[in-house]
């Protein structure tokens, strides 16, 4: 049975104490962190950018699992290749040419990822598979956090399970958003193998990572 990976997302976290709440997360068990980019322009919100990614790159040798909610993307890839992202992510409405998007991605150093919406159709990725490292579904609206797990999705993780196993390679499946206890067994058994999660791990402060961590794994 594949491990089930958790990456925390810190939009969730604590913002005035970014470097101790990576901190905690990745001693409590965290196999990524997960950093949401965005630009108010791509989804209704603002978060962090290359220069904040930089910083806090010294607090943790985790993989930084980047998620960039922002258009245009490719202005920037190698910004968040000097941050240190390790894995980073970008939906294929973001540009016009999502190939060569993914290939300068790889070529600065980092695992390309592809981000699917709710209302954006498995399909859409299948042109890229052997161009991907990760394929993130997302089962919420991007831009906030804290929303409901929309369970349509969980049939477009099946689909997407499908397509990764009929390849052959070892991509990631990743989902994110509404994730907690109730809703990572569902997602899991789907076919997901990596779980983001902001609310579901930050509750009840550093004492209780290590447990929220464990409560999300048990699903796998």
């Amino acid at each position: 049975m594949v491990r089930v990976r958790i990456a925390p997302s810190i939009l969730a976290s604590d913002f005035a104490r970014l470097g101790e709440e990576i901190a905690a997360v990745a001693a409590a068990g965290a196999d990524f962190i997960h950093i949401d980019v965005m630009d108010g322009h791509f989804v209704p919100n603002l978060t962090i950018g290359a220069p904040v990614i930089k910083s806090l790159r010294k607090t943790t040798e985790l993989p930084f699992d980047v998620h960039l909610m922002i258009a245009p993307v490719d202005p920037f890839i190698d910004d968040f290749a000097d941050a240190g992202a390790n894995i980073l992510t970008v939906h294929p409405e973001a540009g016009p040419h999502l190939h060569r998007t993914l290939q300068r991605i790889r070529a600065a150093g980092m695992k390309p990822g592809v981000a699917l919406n709710p209302a954006t159709p498995a399909s859409l990725v299948e042109p890229v598979l052997d161009d991907v490292d990760l394929i993130l579904v997302m089962s919420v609206n991007p831009g906030f956090g804290g929303q409901s797990f929309i369970a349509s999705q969980l049939r477009k993780i099946e689909t997407v399970r499908a397509m990764i196993d009929k390849t052959g390679r070892d991509i990631m499946l990743e989902v994110d958003g509404g994730v907690d206890p109730e809703t990572a067994p569902k997602a899991i058994a789907a076919g997901a193998d990596v779980l983001v999660a902001g609310s579901a791990v930050f509750r009840g402060g550093a004492g209780a990572y290590a447990d929220n961590i464990a409560a999300l794994r048990k699903g796998g």
